[in-house]
């Protein structure tokens, strides 16, 4: 999950030199890297549809027929800002819950990933959310299919908080709102009067727990105030 996007870009097309081989590999990931961050601002800026091949010919430094020649269109961009976005922060969670076993605890580290990692990459949360539905095709089915992985996950932590403290709700409501939640940080976030990402999602993790647990939480909160 946490390859990079360059394994769906043209790999029959770097040269296989032996021993150094990998060091074009490793150049072309770089510059893949700084094209998607370009392609990227252009989507943010102008919106995929009013984007143009040439826009993003521009602000990424190739020619036009070169991008063309690696990318064939500006879906293939987009799916693969899209891509690299999920599969991104798909690895950074797993292996951040890795030796998690409270279940409030998985939900914490979930919401901290999350929250970490679009204020991180605020443009890239921009064009995910205004250009969900814009792939079509295989494209929009794989990116699809790893939104659903991690949407599993998220409903697994929530049901698994549901089963240890013995509560019911409506797992999927709350799953979305969740998203809900941390999905749209860009359109108010502001760093000069709001907290830094830990922070932030440390209170998002509260208001999303005190919600979904009720009392349950803030008696335990409330004990572990007496205590300090």
């Amino acid at each position: 999950m946490s390859a990079s996007p360059a394994s769906a870009v043209a790999r029959h097309r770097v040269p296989v030199l032996g021993r150094n081989a990998a060091q074009p590999r490793e150049r072309f990931d770089r510059r893949l890297d700084e094209i998607l961050a370009h392609a990227t601002a252009v989507f943010c800026d102008k919106g995929y549809d009013a984007a143009s091949m040439r826009d993003l010919s521009r602000a990424t430094g190739m020619s036009l027929a070169g991008l063309y020649y690696y990318f064939e269109s500006k879906e293939k961009l987009l799916y693969l800002i899209q891509k690299h976005t999920f599969q991104t922060i798909l690895a950074k969670l797993r292996a951040r819950l890795e030796g998690v076993a409270d279940p409030e605890q998985k939900l914490r580290v979930l919401i901290q990933n999350h929250v970490a990692y679009f204020l991180a990459n605020e443009q890239a949360m921009k064009v995910l959310s205004h250009e969900d539905e814009a792939l079509k095709n295989g494209y929009g089915s794989e990116v699809r299919a790893i939104k659903r992985q991690y949407y599993r996950i998220c409903l697994g932590l929530v049901e698994d908080v549901a089963r240890a403290r013995g509560l019911e709700f409506p797992s999927r409501i709350a799953v979305l709102s969740l998203f809900g939640m941390m999905n749209w940080i860009y359109t108010w976030y502001n760093p000069r009067v709001d907290a830094d990402a830990g922070a932030l999602a440390r209170q998002m993790s509260e208001l999303f727990l005190t919600g979904l647990l009720g009392r349950t939480l803030r008696r335990r909160s409330r004990r572990q105030s007496m205590t300090r």
